[in-house]
């Protein structure tokens, strides 16, 4: 999905809650130019951010993504899987992760599951995320390296780690061709 889409549903839903971008920089911490930016298509925004938005609204990080509704049990097939969002680090780099949400439609979901595709260049970057919750990754392909507060863990295919993503952390690839791995946030509401 494009930052714009997520942008525009994160303006809808401000509005819809009668908040005002400074009074969501506010309880946020986040600067009001950055929301400001984001809200008319800015860069497309790291988790941490978007999960303190929801939060601050009082609604799921789903919310910014979902295009439909589905009832259960929600099935995703592999072939239907579509690219939600893409984060990068500056503008004119080309986007570094690519997450397909695995949950899209389900709008009673308390867990935020993804596929996410790692590019051999997003070692290069530091992509730190910190926020309330705990994820789960567990490598399908290539080589990761997870940042967890000041350690450093190698992931190989069938690899997993769980932790408390309160600790400011970073997935990246390590290997020389793109890396895939499945995650599951989850961010107490």
């Amino acid at each position: 999905m494009h930052s714009s889409k997520i942008g525009s549903r994160i303006a809808k839903m401000r509005e819809l809650k009668e908040v005002s971008q400074e009074e969501l920089a506010s309880r946020t911490g986040l600067d009001v130019d950055f929301l400001r930016d984001l809200e008319e298509s800015g860069p497309s925004p790291a988790l941490g951010p978007l999960l303190k938005i929801s939060r601050a609204l009082g609604t799921r990080l789903g919310t910014f993504l979902d295009d439909a509704m589905s009832s259960d049990p929600l099935i995703t097939r592999l072939e239907e899987r579509e690219e939600e969002m893409s984060l990068l680090k500056g503008a004119g780099k080309p986007s570094s992760l690519h997450f397909y949400s695995l949950g899209k439609g389900k709008t009673d979901r308390h867990m935020e599951p993804f596929f996410i595709r790692l590019e051999p260049h997003s070692a290069e970057e530091d992509l730190f995320s910190a926020h309330e919750g705990e994820e789960f990754v567990v490598v399908v392909s290539g080589s990761i390296e997870v940042t967890y507060g000041q350690e450093r863990y190698e992931l190989e295919p069938g690899d997993s780690i769980y932790y408390n993503s309160a600790v400011p952390h970073s997935v990246a690839c390590r290997s020389e061709h793109p890396a895939e791995m499945y995650a599951v946030l989850y961010y107490p509401g």
